[in-house]
């Protein structure tokens, strides 16, 4: 596979099979630490201990089980497991398709890019990008990846496709699940909210905004390694607004805003 490409198979729907290449869409940087012994400043290292013997157990000594109930497992080895795995498969199986706006976001997990697979003929993957931005539609698809089944959705972004994995059905909790409380809004209150979000409607500039919390951190640590003082800050503790002051802060916020 070239550089970049975590996946090869063909999106199959109809009688069409189009070759792609699975990409990455996003990358995560994150500033990691290790836990070290505060003595020595040596690595830990992880071990399973025993809860009954309080002693470390060796990777063949452990197997997986299942609680049915407090203190009482069934025990699953590695051949079981083996056969509840998904077959290798190079198929992205295209089942239906349904429009944009019908997909809630709350569905949405990860994104991926599929791009044509330039080593075989990719017969077909502009004229499929072209025609899912004509009608509007996601195809919502699935396919076996690294040993595990996904359920997902295909869509034109531009002028290549797009794969996000969704969540299943039982995954998602409800809104009714969380019995939220109707709270009364005056006419005047929604009034001033809505002028107050029109001022501040623009276009989605995400590069904009930056992640703050990873700058602080890369700062301390610059600061650390050059030996400077790190200055301990009392972090500031914002109160909510109380319902009888809500009028009086929107007010105060549209007029900042104008």
């Amino acid at each position: 596979m070239t550089r970049g490409t975590i996946w090869k198979g063909y999106i199959h729907f109809g009688d069409t099979d189009v070759p792609v290449k699975l990409h990455a869409a996003i990358k995560e940087e994150r500033i990691q630490f290790h836990l070290l012994h505060r003595s020595d400043h040596e690595k830990l290292h992880q071990q399973m201990i025993c809860a009954n013997e309080k002693t470390p157990v060796p990777p063949e000594a452990q197997i997986k089980g299942f609680e049915v109930e407090e203190g009482k497992y069934i025990i699953v080895d590695p051949a079981e497991m083996e056969q509840t795995t998904p077959e290798s498969s190079r198929m992205i199986e295209v089942h239906e398709f349904v429009k944009t706006e019908q997909i809630d976001p709350i569905f949405l997990d990860r994104v991926y890019y599929l791009a044509p697979d330039s080593d075989i003929s990719a017969s077909g993957y502009s004229e499929l990008v072209g025609a899912l931005r004509e009608t509007g539609v996601e195809g919502i698809c699935t396919w076996t990846m690294r040993k595990r089944s996904y359920l997902g959705a295909l869509k034109a972004s531009g002028k290549i496709l797009r794969l996000n994995t969704l969540r299943y059905a039982d995954e998602v909790i409800s809104i009714k699940a969380l019995e939220l409380q109707e709270i009364p809004v005056s006419e005047k209150e929604l009034k001033i909210g809505s002028d107050l979000i029109n001022q501040l409607t623009v276009p989605f500039q995400p590069q904009k905004f930056e992640n703050e919390h990873q700058k602080r951190l890369q700062k301390l640590i610059e600061k650390k390694a050059h030996g400077e003082k790190v200055v301990l800050l009392r972090p500031r503790i914002l109160q909510p607004t109380a319902s009888d002051q809500l009028l009086q802060v929107l007010e105060a916020s549209l007029k900042k805003a104008a």
